[in-house]
């Protein structure tokens, strides 16, 4: 599948529901493809928690999911429990974050994929079912890193939850929480303890860590910005880490299209996370492709390493 010279035309069709009666409501996806092509690989794509009312359900990340669909992925974008659009009473189990159902999630897509498929007659027998990545932005990294590989210790049973997905294949972490620990704020430790004890020394999948040399995130961290990059520096290789230059958590926009929670508003560092993205999970699921050592050699005001 060599990547055109302009991108394709896209299809994007939602909700696609999955009944889903041991989850507080049925699941939504939107999915985003190619109207043409075939063995078409799949991302996974989770939301984050930013102030938006929409921008944490299926109907977010568009400058990500559209892009990557008009060069040749088939992108399913769930609407997570943790979504604003749910307004589910704060009592439920496991609110108000949902960690574990996130990742849940995106198991429980890959088992349905045929159900998927027979929703949008499109797709039908277009989907490469062994090439799969997962992405995801802010607290959708945090549900990427656990399907990657990572762990944590469940703070209301204080067993270790090890959700990796051997489906997926490769991964994109989108300034994703670092390490627990010292690194928390008081607030975060008492509100979210999930985030205390995460372990990255067994996220082994290969994954690619986007981080924002601005984002300090002093809500979460008393370590700034090098605490996205941990990710790539305490998990085990072959992982790879970009740095993008003066980006703030947004990323330049990656949410959505002019959205007012986008502190650093710049669509040209938008369009190296689509491009790097891209390239990465390019070459990840298809090796020996050449996209990902192309978009490294033309990148400017940002830095890129491996192990």
């Amino acid at each position: 599948m060599p990547e055109s010279t302009y991108p394709a035309p896209v299809l994007s069709v939602a909700p696609v529901v999955l009944p889903a009666p041991d989850r507080a409501v049925d699941l939504h996806v939107r999915v985003s493809a190619p109207v043409a092509g075939n063995d078409l690989p799949i991302i996974l794509l989770s939301h984050g928690q930013g102030y938006s009312n929409h921008l944490s359900s299926l109907n977010g990340y568009a400058p990500l999911a559209g892009f990557w669909a008009a060069h040749g992925f088939v992108v399913i974008q769930p609407t997570h429990l943790s979504s604003r659009t749910l307004s589910l009473d704060p009592g439920t189990p496991g609110a108000p974050l949902f960690w574990r159902s996130r990742a849940e999630d995106m198991s429980r897509i890959l088992d349905r994929l045929d159900e998927i498929e027979a929703a949008v007659p499109q797709l039908a027998g277009r989907l490469d079912h062994g090439r799969v990545a997962v992405a995801g932005h802010s607290m959708g990294g945090h549900t990427a890193s656990l399907l990657l590989g990572a762990r944590l210790t469940d703070p209301d049973d204080g067993t270790e939850a090890n959700l990796a997905e051997p489906r997926i294949k490769a991964g994109v972490l989108l300034a994703a929480p670092g390490r627990g620990g010292d690194a928390i704020v008081e607030s975060v430790a008492q509100n979210l303890p999930f985030l205390l004890t995460t372990d990255f020394s067994t996220m082994t999948t290969p994954a690619l860590v986007v981080a924002g040399d601005k984002d300090d995130s002093a809500h979460l961290t008393v370590r700034g910005a090098d605490w996205h990059a941990d990710p790539y520096h305490l998990a085990p290789g072959p992982k790879s880490l970009l740095t993008l230059f003066g980006a703030e958590h947004g990323l330049g926009g990656v949410a959505g299209y002019d959205v007012a929670e986008t502190t650093d508003e710049n669509p040209g560092r938008v369009a190296v996370v689509q491009r790097l993205t891209w390239a990465y999970l390019r070459t990840e699921l298809y090796p020996g492709d050449p996209a990902w050592r192309a978009a490294c050699d033309a990148l400017t005001a940002s830095r890129v390493e491996s192990k």
